[in-house]
């Protein structure tokens, strides 16, 4: 405990206190006459200063607002597994994945240059909730540009694993005309190929947590 406060009493000054938490004087002294009020300090005079030290049960609140903080700031989201079937698109990939705004970002921030076009997965009604929550996963953002005629939304690209030796990822699209249980997966090579996957495949994607 710093100070030692848990086992003393240490000298303590509102202005210090204040200062150190970057509030004012007067809002460290409101602050130290809650905390004694719900028991989580002692307060005693000695001479002209007041001494403060943290009772057993404020040292328990340290303690549990720690570990709080603790498991949030190393919290890692499992892997979750999505299931669904190959169904064929409408070459809105094909087109966008073959602009240069997008290929040089795809390029320099996931290091692919993507096969042109995506592979499309229908979403099984649970997996497709389940994706309504994939904001917490790690993504890389690739920034939406004009070409002077039109402008083009931004794409969120997650990493995913269909095959051990496929580098692969699932976008999300700032514009689309799919229907939202559709998937859209980006690759450096063509996946149907690759996977030897057709319309109707019954496929497994795992969205990978960040590092």
């Amino acid at each position: 405990m710093t100070l030692g406060c848990q086992d003393r009493f240490v000298p303590v000054t509102t202005l210090t206190l204040g200062q150190a938490v970057g509030v004012s004087q007067q809002a460290a002294s409101i602050h130290l006459a809650e905390l004694e009020s719900n028991g989580l300090i002692q307060r005693e005079a000695e001479g002209r200063g007041r001494h403060i030290r943290v009772t057993k049960k404020g040292y328990a609140e340290v303690m549990r607002i720690s570990s709080i903080l603790n498991t949030a700031m190393q919290y890692r989201p499992p892997c979750v597994t999505l299931q669904g079937e190959v169904v064929s698109g409408v070459g809105e990939g094909a087109y966008y994945m073959s602009l240069p705004g997008y290929i040089t970002q795809f390029c320099s921030k996931i290091e692919l240059t993507p096969y042109p076009g995506t592979l499309n997965v229908r979403l099984d009604a649970e997996s497709a909730r389940t994706i309504l929550g994939i904001g917490e996963f790690s993504n890389v953002l690739i920034d939406g540009f004009s070409d002077g005629q039109r402008t083009y939304g931004w794409v969120r690209c997650y990493p995913i694993l269909i095959l051990p030796d496929i580098n692969c990822y699932m976008i999300r699209l700032e514009r689309t005309h799919h229907d939202p249980c559709i998937m859209e997966i980006i690759s450096d090579v063509h996946l149907r190929s690759k996977a030897d996957i057709t319309d109707g495949s019954r496929i497994t994607v795992s969205i990978l947590p960040g590092d």
